[in-house]
């Protein structure tokens, strides 16, 4: 549903969206679209084409999916990051590690209208606070831009001026500049915005959908974070040739420290504001943190307090809603959407989830009497603990597991889920196809129900999870989702509880800012989630913390770019699933959960080289490649 609060700014972004994008109605005729003189050379009109700016951003939010490229609506599939990395699968397709490489030129050409922007600002009359605050906005969307380029590429052309198009092609080439100059750029960038912009707006409303000093505050603490990490963890995936020796990419290790106290400063700036704390800080227990952590999320302008930047939506229907609520409800509810239940949690992070009976440590879950985590396919010589309800097994986990996960047997929308992936028949042999048994007189079908639009799992076809878990993060329990476009939810981009993991994790990395000021940090994060116990500041803490905190978040994928740690972990890995089957071996039915690889799922290894991904067009632009590529 839109959110009155939140129109102001977005129906600038529809109205200029009605002529398409700035990128579009820019270089086309203008008999048929605004020119660019009109826009740029009246006030109202800047400030419509700022607004725009923003749709444009490359934020990884719901409309980001890896192979179709940012802001990317349609039949996409929801093909996600966090299927990507540790946290999920794709309920059909196999795909992964592949990106549509659009950016390169999105990236250049949304540059392009920001210099653009900042060069028309000079020439139309704003008061000078007014001036001061777009000139900062200007810096903050720069930063952004590049921030996607440096990530993906490494060292980048920083072109700061718009080149004026001529038939002399050879002159509009602009080299590589290290990826040292373009991390050092994007910082240097986010001081001016942080300098330039107010800290707040008009409205609340306002405040978390545009800019503001704090927002490029957590911009950096971000930014600053992950240059830190390649610079400390390059040794762990070194690359060679060309692009390296020019330092096109590569950071020096001794380069690290100086990137964390970076981001160390500006987390500490956010911190000290003031300004931010986490929504709901102090749950009566974990039933009460499960819930204010589903509704962060399921309704950010409730927790403004934790919002830095987000990303407005609305207009059910129009190019300004999406499809996550489609594409990712539970077949039970998927209440006519066509494609359902894409995103499988994977149990690699259903693991990381602590137990609030032992504080501190990774929780796996336990299928078998010795207490021994064990995978493989069902044996009936294992003795397998038998539990008399499908969501027993998930008792005493962390509040953002219920959260942020659909589990078997949990509710959703009134509905018990239902996810079963067998049955053991009374003689130990096992149905997975799809069929029934009769046991004393009972009718008990392979998939927990008679029909297909009564279960959620395992059958095979696509709107069934097949690791045993499905999406709950993000999703609106309110909403009817039957046709193309009508989700609203709102995004957030950065929140406040990133800002503390990224402060922990600097402090821990690098021996700089305040030891006792980050364990508090990452123990006030674990007080919202219902935990009691404070834990001790060390890297496997804060690690473990983001994942469970910021999962489904697409932060997890740059976790293990940014540190390289992405081919260590997937080298002919296989992701696993949790499978729940129906035990009828003994005097009274019972569950029992089976450890294995997700069923259809494919080895994945990722190769160093992707590190860094491929720049398009080198033969026209005379850029010298990225290794291996």
């Amino acid at each position: 549903m839109m959110k009155n609060r939140s129109y102001k700014y977005l129906i600038l972004a529809l109205l200029i969206g009605v002529f398409s994008s700035c990128n579009d109605y820019l270089e086309l005729d203008p008999k048929n679209k605004v020119p660019v003189e009109a826009v740029l050379s009246d006030p109202n009109g800047i400030k419509g084409y700022l607004a725009n700016l923003y749709y444009e951003l490359p934020m990884e939010d719901f409309v980001y999916f890896p192979r179709a490229g940012y802001n990317a609506r349609g039949n996409t599939g929801s093909l996600s990051l966090s299927q990507y990395g540790l946290e999920a699968i794709h309920s059909e397709w196999p795909n992964w590690n592949e990106f549509n490489n659009q950016w390169w030129t999105r990236g250049y050409q949304l540059n392009r209208d920001i210099n653009l922007l900042e060069e028309s600002v000079a020439k139309v009359s704003f008061s000078a606070a007014e001036r001061t605050a777009i000139e900062g906005e200007i810096a903050f969307l720069r930063a952004y831009t590049y921030y996607a380029l440096v990530k993906i590429y490494g060292g980048v052309p920083i072109i700061t001026e718009n080149q004026e198009y001529t038939t002399d092609w050879a002159s509009l080439r602009v080299p590589r500049n290290t990826e040292k100059e373009t991390w050092d750029f994007v910082l240097a960038q986010l001081d001016i915005a942080f300098e330039k912009l107010p800290a707040s707006r008009q409205s609340a409303d306002e405040t978390k959908r545009r800019a503001t000093k704090w927002a490029a505050a957590g911009l950096k603490s971000r930014v600053a974070l992950h240059a830190a990490s390649v610079a400390k963890y390059w040794n762990r995936a070194p690359l060679s040739g060309e692009a390296v020796t020019a330092g096109l990419v590569g950071l020096p290790a001794s380069e690290a420290n100086r990137y964390y106290q970076a981001a160390i400063e500006a987390s500490e700036a956010v911190m000290g504001s003031g300004q931010f704390g986490l929504y709901m800080p102090n749950p009566a227990n974990p039933q009460d943190a499960a819930r204010n952590y589903q509704n962060l999320f399921m309704d950010p302008n409730v927790a403004l307090t934790e919002v830095l930047f987000m990303r407005g939506y609305g207009h059910a229907g129009g190019p300004l809603a999406h499809d996550y609520d489609g594409w990712n409800n539970p077949n039970q509810t998927g209440e006519g959407f066509p494609h359902v239940g894409r995103t499988n949690p994977v149990l690699e992070l259903v693991d990381q989830y602590e137990n609030y009976g032992n504080p501190g440590v990774a929780s796996p879950i336990i299928t078998t009497t010795d207490g021994q985590v064990r995978e493989g396919e069902f044996n009936p010589s294992t003795n397998y603990i038998r539990f008399s309800s499908p969501e027993e097994i998930f008792q005493g986990k962390d509040a953002r597991f219920f959260a942020s996960i659909i589990h078997p047997g949990a509710e959703w929308k009134g509905t018990e889920i239902v996810i079963q992936g067998g049955i053991i028949r009374p003689d130990g042999s096992v149905l997975n196809a799809k069929g029934t048994v009769v046991h004393q007189g009972v009718t008990y079908h392979t998939y927990g129900a008679a029909t297909s639009n009564q279960y959620s799992g395992f059958e095979g076809t696509p709107n069934m999870t097949r690791s045993g878990f499905l999406l709950k993060k993000f999703l609106d329990e309110r909403a009817k989702i039957k046709t193309w476009l009508q989700s609203t939810t709102d995004y957030i981009d950065i929140r406040y509880a990133e800002v503390l993991l990224n402060y922990a994790e600097a402090v821990v990395e690098s021996g700089l800012g305040s030891t006792e000021r980050a364990t508090q940090a990452l123990n006030d994060i674990r007080k919202r989630a219902g935990h009691t116990v404070a834990i001790p500041l060390n890297l496997t803490n804060v690690l473990r913390e983001r994942s469970v905190e910021l999962a489904f978040e697409n932060k997890e994928y740059w976790d293990l770019i940014r540190r390289r740690t992405y081919h260590q972990i997937f080298n002919n890995y296989v992701k696993t699933a949790l499978v729940p089957m129906l035990d009828l071996r003994g005097a009274q039915p019972a569950y029992i959960y089976v450890r294995k690889d997700v069923p259809g799922a494919r080895p994945n290894t990722f190769p160093e080289r992707d590190y860094y991904r491929s720049i398009p067009g080198v033969n026209n632009n005379g850029l010298i490649q990225n290794p291996q590529h």
